[in-house]
């Protein structure tokens, strides 16, 4: 039987076969792991990143044109089987397989617990360790306070969620606080609040554009369609200082163990690296049955802790309290996750009171997390368009040709990402702030935080205008310095050319007098070689001198005359 052999040899010699009857499939192929493997030597093939050098080609699991081979290998159960342990999938694939084909990288997704490229770098014990990862925080709502509970298994969350709302006396809302998604939880949240799949689907990968055979694209949804969804996606940005490049190195490892495709860039040479992130929001619809209980979901992105927050981070969200007022203690919050708990747990208790109106107040404080990020990115990218101002200004730098090259690539990222953070914005606003028909309730409680964002668009705005700027003014320099390199050019030759003046005539006129075979009979005439050559020299040099001349005199002299049939007639 081959299921002898472990999984990742199977992989690797059907691949190999593949690669061979299908040579434009694959590049580079990677050779397994008992051979001289192209990654980095100490590093577990389970941390590297897709679409990346060391990950390969990641059309071998099927290109959006060819079926899955991840369902095809794994796929075992169907929706009919009533006694199916993963429900929730199975109704994913009906889904894939009855128009909803963006679907599919979803229910991929779901059966190797990562990045579905990620899968050949997958043993078994690597799928079973993410499909069963839980970090989940339950916080209800109640009339008479605020309970927590820190869910670390399956089973635990499992029997959360088979609580009958009813059971809980004076129990208003239920907020499920997930950091990094796994198959067990997505399936227990999904099967067991009828989740929309799209709301997972939407948070498990980060793209900013497709090629034309990418399974992972995401294609918007009209706004007929997404006005009747309940949840949204919020991305965002941020920045992270790490100490040096080997720093940096362990953080994309940390981003290699997350689920959720999540990945660091370096910004140039600096120490600072920029991630993508997202929270996304959902809410069950008022016409499901429960209406005992509201039930939500907040997703999280799992927070790298190698390096530190830029600037320390930002500020708590209120003015600096009273010195003569009792401080309490406030506890570390080191991830995205604890922040948003945290303010979470801050929730006054006449916006708990509105809760069942429209759930979206539990969304205001990750929006303000989100703003803070945002504000403190836009401080950092304005410091680092005027350190590229200052370079262009320093005269020794402006000297040198490769310094201007080098600030132009700087300058060059910056203008790539102004853009796509500028339709992140634009999307929060549009399609979170300024939604207008989530709930039944004529007040949308995120209009508060409209102006914040604003302002950040407006802000990236400028930053974009500004580095377009930059870049005309280094593209104007680099011009101006090539000019002068060509004008130097010129007069180098220009001096090679009074050189060849001089001496051509020389030698002329010694090799016509060289052709007198005894030359004791030109010790008499030997005044004749100076007579003749100087002369020669001095025409030749003044012929080159004033040629430039004559031939601009003749030039105009050419148009002021134009010729009309047989006769020459000065124009007016």
């Amino acid at each position: 039987m081959t299921t002898s052999r472990p999984r990742s040899q199977q992989y690797d010699e059907e691949y190999h076969h593949q690669s061979r009857n299908h040579p434009g499939r694959s590049g580079k192929r990677e050779t397994d792991g008992h051979n001289n493997a192209s990654y980095p030597m100490g590093i577990p093939r389970s941390l590297l990143l897709p679409h990346t050098q060391e990950g390969g080609d990641s059309y071998y699991i099927g290109d959006i044109y060819e079926p899955s081979q991840i369902r095809r290998r794994l796929a075992t159960k169907t929706r009919n089987n009533e006694h199916s342990s993963t429900p929730y999938l199975d109704y994913i694939d009906f889904l894939t397989d009855n128009g909803w084909p963006q679907l599919r990288y979803l229910a991929d997704w779901m059966r190797v617990t990562t990045a579905p490229p990620k899968w050949k770098f997958l043993g078994q014990d690597d799928i079973q360790q993410r499909a069963t990862r839980v970090h989940v925080t339950m916080l209800e709502y109640r009339h008479d306070g605020l309970r927590r509970c820190d869910v670390k298994s399956s089973a635990q969350l499992a029997s959360l969620l088979l609580e009958h709302p009813g059971n809980t006396t004076g129990g208003i809302a239920r907020l499920f606080v997930v950091q990094d998604l796994s198959r067990d939880v997505m399936e227990l949240l999904g099967s067991q609040l009828d989740v929309d799949p799209m709301f997972f689907r939407g948070h498990i990968s980060d793209y900013t554009w497709y090629n034309i055979r990418d399974p992972w694209i995401e294609l918007p949804d009209m706004h007929i369609v997404a006005r009747e969804q309940s949840f949204s996606h919020v991305r965002y940005a941020h920045a992270r200082y790490f100490r040096n490049h080997k720093a940096f190195g362990r953080a994309r490892l940390e981003t290699g163990n997350f689920n959720v495709l999540r990945r660091v860039d370096q910004d140039g040479s600096s120490n600072v690296g920029l991630i993508r992130s997202r929270m996304s929001f959902w809410t069950q619809p008022r016409k499901a049955k429960n209406t005992h209980m509201v039930n939500s979901i907040l997703l999280v992105d799992p927070s790298i802790t190698e390096g530190f927050p830029l600037w320390g981070g930002y500020n708590d969200f209120a003015p600096c309290p009273s010195m003569r007022d009792e401080i309490p203690q406030k506890p570390a919050r080191n991830s995205a996750a604890e922040k948003a708990i945290y303010w979470l747990e801050q929730v006054a208790s006449e916006e708990i009171e509105s809760i069942t109106q429209d759930s979206r107040v539990l969304l205001q404080a990750p929006l303000c997390i989100v703003c803070s990020e945002w504000l403190t990115l836009l401080r950092y990218a304005n410091t680092r368009l005027s350190q590229l101002e200052w370079e262009i200004e320093d005269p020794y730098l402006r000297n040198r040709q490769e310094d201007l090259s080098s600030t132009l690539d700087k300058i060059h990222s910056w203008r790539r990402r102004f853009p796509i953070w500028k339709g992140i914005v634009s999307e929060t606003l549009s399609k979170v702030i300024r939604r207008a028909n989530f709930a039944k309730t004529a007040e949308n409680p995120l209009l508060v935080l409209e102006r914040d964002f604003e302002i950040i668009l407006a802000n990236l705005n400028d930053l974009h205008e500004r580095a377009e700027r930059i870049m005309s003014v280094v593209t104007a320099m680099m011009s101006i310095e090539e000019s002068k390199k060509a004008l130097q050019q010129d007069r180098s030759l220009a001096r090679l050319t009074y050189l060849a003046v001089t001496f051509v005539p020389l030698s002329f006129v010694s090799s016509f007098f060289a052709m007198s075979e005894d030359v004791t009979k030109l010790s008499q005439t030997f005044w004749i070689y100076f007579a003749v050559a100087i002369p020669v020299t001095l025409l030749a040099l003044v012929v080159v001198r004033f040629s430039d001349t004559a031939v601009y005199l003749s030039r105009r002299v050419v148009r002021r005359f134009r010729p009309t049939g047989r006769r020459y007639v000065k124009s007016e």
